[in-house]
């Protein structure tokens, strides 16, 4: 894409343009996806919704000449510590990232889970959800990425019954709309 388009793109782009995409219902639906999700596991899952990329991101991708993918990559992990998803109990937090202008869906799971799964476990699940998220199908792509991660968490953090649940809702299960 042409770069003055894409800073046209992103400085035009704001959260008003995601509660147009995802509107409080769905975010109450993909909530719910949420906390279901964690009532079978320990893990705990984050959704981050970002319209545009900072202009510092950007001025980046346009001075180093790294790939968009590099640099949404990048804002994903910033957006991992800002939201504290590596501050959980276990280390077993995940953020979901969907970068809405650049339409790409970043997944970033702490250590406690990362090094439990192989390195391509998330790129398949990214690989999956690409068509809905191309058609615009944003409610659709964020919780096929949930039951992903959810079933990634079930595997490796299953709940034991007999041990007393002391870590719930560490992170918010409504989606963070930016």
């Amino acid at each position: 894409m042409n770069t003055v388009i894409r800073f046209l793109r992103h400085l035009w782009a704001d959260a008003g343009d995601v509660r147009r995409k995802l509107d409080s219902a769905a975010l109450q639906r993909l909530e719910q996806l949420v906390t279901d999700s964690e009532a079978r596991h320990s893990g705990e899952i984050c959704l981050c919704v970002e319209a545009a990329l900072p202009l510092s991101y950007l001025w980046r991708q346009f001075h180093q000449r790294l790939p968009v993918e590099e640099i949404v990559h990048q804002r994903a992990l910033s957006q991992f510590g800002k939201l504290r998803v590596w501050d959980t109990e276990h280390n077993n937090g995940v953020l979901i990232y969907l970068q809405l202008t650049e339409h790409r869906i970043e997944i970033i799971a702490d250590r406690g889970l990362a090094h439990r799964l192989a390195a391509d476990t998330w790129q398949a699940a990214v690989v999956a959800m690409r068509p809905a998220l191309q058609a615009g199908q944003l409610e659709q792509a964020l919780a096929s990425a949930v039951k992903a991660v959810g079933s990634a968490l079930e595997v490796h953090f299953p709940l034991d019954p007999a041990t007393p649940r002391d870590d719930l809702d560490e992170l918010p299960n409504r989606p963070v709309v930016q």
